[in-house]
């Protein structure tokens, strides 16, 4: 099935390549908002969705991280576009890596960011699953406060933090909860050498959810891969630290365009 996603519109210089940025779980197109506005300088920004989050419709069917990156294909194709760059965040990051194993041809270079092949362990994501049906996703935000955000975060940046830790309270749980299950069924590993695209593999210096090993494991594992290390960021970097990723996405991504 394709699952529903919400697509937006693009924005940023007419001609100007464009770049597809994907969320990650329990937030919404806010995670990129302090750094898409700096992107929008070099790239036409598109920001999408996750089903039931954001201003995505739920569904109650379950989905896999390659049909989510099929969804992405579709709006882009019906966006007439040939090709695009992409950059995600966790799970927008999985559905890029899988966006360019089904389909190469539309993905010109990526980065994953505070992302990997794999992300923890399917029995993690299946109990989540089973705990957000039982008690709901605003359950979480105490959690996810803890594990989202770097030391002192929270406090430079309360608005944006806010906001997303309610967007994650007003995800929709059995949305949220075939997301867990995705994840649980993601693991790209031994596929990584048939990715042909550029691949920028982004960590954050105190992310405790994704982290260096992951990001190396991924840029090694393609056939061109590159790290950096994001600092003073947790798990949601576009958030924290918006002027160092976009400075770093500009720069990879205007090298990698062809």
């Amino acid at each position: 099935m394709i699952p529903p996603i919400a697509f937006a519109q693009s924005v940023g210089p007419s001609g100007a390549p464009l770049l597809v940025l994907g969320p990650s779980l329990g937030t919404s197109t806010l995670v990129w908002e302090p750094a898409a506005a700096l992107l929008r300088s070099r790239f036409r920004v598109a920001v999408w969705d996750l089903p039931g989050h954001g201003i995505s419709r739920p569904t109650h069917e379950p989905f896999t991280v390659g049909e989510l990156a099929d969804a992405v294909a579709q709006a882009v194709r019906e966006l007439g576009e040939g090709s695009v760059l992409y950059a995600g965040v966790s799970l927008g990051g999985a559905v890029g890596i899988e966006l360019a194993l089904r389909h190469p041809e539309l993905v010109d270079a990526m980065s994953s960011i505070c992302s990997g092949a794999r992300i923890g362990t399917p029995s993690a994501w299946l109990e989540r699953a089973a705990a957000v049906r039982a008690t709901g996703t605003a359950a979480l935000v105490v959690a996810s406060a803890q594990r989202w955000f770097a030391p002192g975060s929270m406090e430079r940046s309360p608005d944006i933090a806010g906001r997303l830790l309610h967007s994650l309270r007003d995800a929709d749980d059995e949305s949220y909860a075939h997301c867990c299950e995705a994840l649980a069924a993601f693991d790209a590993r031994d596929r990584l050498g048939e990715i042909a695209a550029p691949v920028l593999a982004l960590w954050g210096e105190h992310d405790g959810v994704v982290a260096e090993p992951e990001a190396r494991e991924l840029a090694e594992g393609v056939r061109h891969g590159a790290t950096a290390e994001i600092f003073g960021a947790g798990h949601l970097a576009p958030a924290e630290q918006p002027a160092a990723v976009a400075a770093r996405l500009t720069t990879f991504l205007h090298e990698e365009k062809p």
